[in-house]
């Protein structure tokens, strides 16, 4: 089976066998603010170009514009109620399955960034816009948004130069348990002006070793 035709089978049962979260999700958050349903980001994907990419909204409306803007972290107070149970279960993510049925994401590969980030990555990291930015992936199965900015991308560069059938089954496998530590630092992916991305790299071709984690 071609990875994409098992990405949009997967997508399409993903998204009927989670409906009745997402039915009950829709409930909360119109009881909560009569808001919309549906928060629309311009993410980049494959080759550089950029897509819509959905979510549950769990903030309130027009949050990007206040605080700290796109950036997340625990006990934001622009996240609703029914936002922090949404983000602890990651019920939150799930419309991006019409996203993987849309071609613009796959059910596994790094997670889409926004345009600005992308822009200041260094010629080995753009190589994690090789392929579709994933609902899942390597990096997400090592941490999250727990990992430095570096570390999270080079492990997303190692999975798209590794990647197989047999790695994806891996990340499946341990995708349940990430997702129940919860994400935050989330628009932003923990992007911050002192993120490392933004640092000398450790050689002077722009590769780097991973940090502190190999992977298995």
């Amino acid at each position: 089976m071609g990875s994409r035709l098992r990405d949009v089978i997967g997508a399409a049962v993903g998204l009927v066998v989670t409906s009745p979260a997402l039915a009950l999700a829709a409930i909360g958050i119109k009881l909560e603010d009569r808001g919309p349903l549906l928060f629309r980001q311009r993410r980049v994907g494959q080759g550089g170009e950029e897509f819509e990419l959905l979510k549950l909204r769990t903030m309130i409306v027009g949050a990007e514009r206040e605080g700290a803007g796109y950036a997340v972290d625990r006990g934001d107070p622009r996240i609703t109620r029914i936002g922090r149970v949404l983000r602890r279960l990651s019920i939150d993510e799930l419309p991006q399955l019409w996203n993987v049925v849309r071609g613009e994401m796959s059910l596994i590969g790094p997670r889409p960034t926004l345009r600005y980030q992308v822009e200041q990555y260094t010629p080995r990291q753009r190589k994690r816009l090789d392929v579709r930015p994933g609902i899942t992936g390597w990096a997400q199965v090592h941490g999250r948004a727990a990992l430095p900015w570096d570390e999270r991308i080079e492990l997303d560069v190692w999975y798209v130069e590794n990647r197989s059938p047999w790695l994806d089954l891996k990340i499946i496998a341990k995708t349940p348990r990430a997702l129940l530590g919860g994400t935050y630092k989330g628009q932003t992916g923990g992007w911050g002006k002192k993120s490392a991305l933004n640092s000398p790299r450790p050689d002077s071709n722009g590769s780097s070793p991973l940090p502190t984690r190999k992977p298995e």
